[in-house]
This record gives structure tokens, C-alpha cells and sequence, in this order.
């Protein structure tokens, strides 16, 4: 009965996935438009903040569920940290460089996911045997580069950092991805989300205060504070929700490479709203890391099927 209902077309899980990649997608844009109006440091509080009141009431009552268990609230200390600094580095990345090319850079992070996996899961250890992951990743990483060295301003100051800080991002979300697997492997993934929320809102809130200008926001118009409150709902608080529905009814596999289309919805975004335009030669690399990337995870997929 089970292998039938596995082998249907499962409706739930679709759309989740493709919630997912819009709702994610919508992120990058929203950010690099809220750029111009208020800082980095400002911009992450806020949008976060409003994603923590949005699912408050669901928060309160995961933890309620979960409140003889204490132990949670230490577990989560590590995840939340590399969240922290993984939003730091991935919004202030946006005030260097423009959405889709940033978008495409971040997806470096599946490499980092990947070898991280099979160092601290010993189910993944059959991955270096597997020479359709190793290719993979050697293709990733070509794509990577040749999208790197295919930009024109790739040697000004301002572009270099801004690729810093999104490589920078990228391997930290690798780390909290690693991260949360390790930690709440125990634990409901609701109570988990719940708790890294509110921690990663109280330090981005400490952030927001010692290096940020909360004084900016004053000065916005209703509109930044509806593109404010939409992208920490949408980019956020939905996305999160999706993602793990997606996961839990189908696994990581089919989400994994479905958001891999999200650099060009992305790259749709920012041409309509900001004129971005990538080069032939940096689409083509960039496919080249996509498919790299969608060769490793499929490895991975056949590895835990057989």
C-alpha cells in the first residue's frame, strides 16, 4: 500500500516545491531593491523579525509541545550561530552585486553541503566511490570559476568583495545546513525552526543595533514597508514551511534540484526591475554549474535509494 501511494503523482508535494522556488526566488530582488533605502544590518532584522511575529502563534505552541525537553534550546545554539552569520553575509552580499549573478554563486554551496556530508554522515561515505558525484562536483566547480572569470568587472574592488561575501555565504550555508541535520535529528522540525528563529532574530536585533541605522527605516515609505513585511513573510516564513513539506513527502532530492532553477527566475526579476544582464559566456558557465550540481545530487538520491 505504501509503494502505491509513493508512485503517485503527489499534488502537495509539487506545489510546495514550486512555493519554494518562487517564494526564494522573490528574496534576492526584494533585498537588493530594500539596498538602496536601509543597511544591511537593518534590513535582515526587520525582514526576520517580521517572519518570527508571522508564525509566533504556531512557535508557542511547537515549544509548548516540547517544553520538557530543554535540551533543544542548547542544541540549536550552533545552527542558529551559522544562520546568523549566513544571513549577515548573503543580504550585505546584494549591496555589492546584482541578484541573479549572486544567486548563481550561492548555489557554490551544494559543493560545500556535499563534502561536508560525507564527512560527518557515514551514510553519505559511499559517495567517494560514486563517479557520478566526484563528476559532478568537478563541473560545479568548473562552472563556478568560469562564472567568476566570465564577469567584465570581475578585478574592481567592489565586485571582488561582493563575491567574497557571497562564497563566504555560501559555505556558511552549507555549515547550518550540516548543522541542523546533525542537531535536530531528535527533534520535531517545527519546535527546531522555531527556536533557531528566535534566536537568529534576537542577535540580528543585537546586530541591528550596534552596527546598523534603525534611523533609515523611519524614513521609508509605506511601499519599502510593504516590500519589508512581504519578503520576511514570503522569502521566509513560507519558504521554510514549503521547503520541509516538500522534503518530508518526497525527500531532499526532487526540492534540491528544483531550486536550482531559481537563478533565472531570479535573473527574470532583476532584468524587468533593474536592467541586470549576464553574458552569454556567464549563462553558459552558469548552466554549467547548475548541471554539475544536479549530477551530484542525483548521485546522492541513487545512493539512498539503493
Amino acid at each position: 500500500m505504501s509503494r502505491t501511494r509513493t508512485s503517485r503523482f503527489d499534488l502537495l508535494a509539487t506545489l510546495a516545491v514550486m512555493g519554494t522556488l518562487v517564494c526564494w526566488s522573490a528574496g534576492p530582488i526584494f533585498i537588493k531593491y530594500l539596498a538602496g533605502y536601509i543597511d544591511s544590518w537593518t534590513q535582515n532584522f526587520l525582514r526576520y523579525a517580521v517572519a518570527f511575529v508571522f508564525w509566533l502563534p504556531l512557535c508557542i505552541l511547537s515549544l509548548r509541545r516540547q517544553i520538557v525537553d530543554k535540551g533543544i534550546w542548547k542544541v540549536a545554539l550552533i545552527p542558529a550561530g551559522a544562520n546568523v552569520v549566513m544571513q549577515c553575509f548573503w543580504a550585505l552580499s546584494f549591496y555589492y552585486i546584482d541578484p541573479a549573478f549572486e544567486n548563481l554563486l550561492i548555489k557554490s554551496s551544494l559543493i560545500w553541503i556535499a563534502l561536508f556530508s560525507i564527512i560527518f554522515f557515514a551514510d553519505e561515505r559511499p559517495l567517494v566511490t560514486s563517479p557520478q558525484f566526484w563528476t559532478g562536483v568537478v563541473i560545479s566547480t568548473v562552472g563556478v570559476c568560469g562564472v567568476l572569470f566570465s564577469k567584465q568587472d570581475f578585478a574592481e574592488k567592489r565586485t571582488a568583495a561582493g563575491i567574497l561575501i557571497t562564497l563566504i555565504a555560501a559555505f556558511m550555508w552549507a555549515v547550518y545546513t550540516v548543522a541542523v541535520k546533525v542537531a535536530f535529528k531528535n527533534y520535531d522540525s517545527r519546535s527546531s525552526f522555531a527556536v533557531v528563529t528566535v534566536y537568529t532574530t534576537a542577535a540580528l536585533g543585537v546586530l541591528g543595533l550596534l552596527v546598523g541605522n534603525f534611523q533609515q527605516s523611519l524614513e521609508m515609505t509605506p511601499w519599502q514597508w510593504a516590500c519589508v513585511v512581504i519578503s520576511g513573510v514570503v522569502s521566509i516564513a513560507l519558504s521554510h514551511v514549503f521547503f520541509y513539506t516538500a522534503i518530508k513527502r518526497i525527500g531532499a532530492t526532487i526540492p534540491s534540484m528544483a531550486l536550482l532553477a531559481s537563478p533565472f527566475l531570479v535573473l527574470l526579476g532583476s532584468y524587468l526591475i533593474f536592467g541586470e544582464v549576464l553574458t552569454v559566456q556567464q549563462i553558459v558557465f552558469g548552466l554549467v554549474l547548475l548541471g554539475g550540481s544536479s549530477l551530484a545530487i542525483w548521485a546522492q538520491g541513487q545512493l539512498k535509494k539503493n
